[in-house]
């Protein structure tokens, strides 16, 4: 089951404190892109939690950067819970989510050395897009955007 949460709910708190530590362990630090919480509440964005037997073990969100233009931040699914397709079911869900705000085109960013992000994304329709925001010049970040309808992804 997916849930719409608070990004300070103590669930989404110890998500994003584990992203990070899978961001430090990938990469050697943190995000640094600057993320505001209220940016991922309604009218502006949404934080989505993904449960398996009562447990908090997937995360997502995602903000409006422009005028029908959402980035997709914060996507993890713990390790425990990974290779059940969680992580698709939470892109879906957020995809869903945004389109239905009125969202008409999604992108986000990952990096080499996270080739599950890559090759899921790939797999769901996302094609490369040129760099933005706080890792637009990083050499091995890569940036994928894809086309929403109302409230459904475009057809692939």
């Amino acid at each position: 089951m997916i849930e719409q949460r608070s990004y300070a709910d103590a669930d989404v708190a110890r998500l994003i404190a584990d992203v990070q530590q899978e961001y430090v362990r990938r990469y050697g630090g943190p995000d640094q892109a600057a993320v505001d919480p209220g940016e991922f509440a309604e009218p502006t964005g949404r934080f989505l939690v993904g449960l398996l037997d009562g447990g908090a073990v997937a995360t997502g969100g995602w903000r409006f950067i422009d005028t029908g233009l959402v980035e997709i931040k914060r996507m993890y699914v713990v390790d425990g819970a990974r290779r059940r397709g969680l992580a698709r079911r939470m892109l879906d869900a957020l995809e869903a989510s945004a389109a239905a705000a009125g969202a008409r085109q999604v992108v986000l960013n990952t990096g080499l050395a996270q080739p599950e992000a890559i090759a899921l994304y790939e797999s769901s329709g996302y094609q490369q897009v040129p760099g933005f925001g706080h890792y637009a010049c990083a050499p091995n970040a890569r940036f994928y955007g894809k086309k929403l309808r109302a409230g459904r992804p475009a057809a692939s």
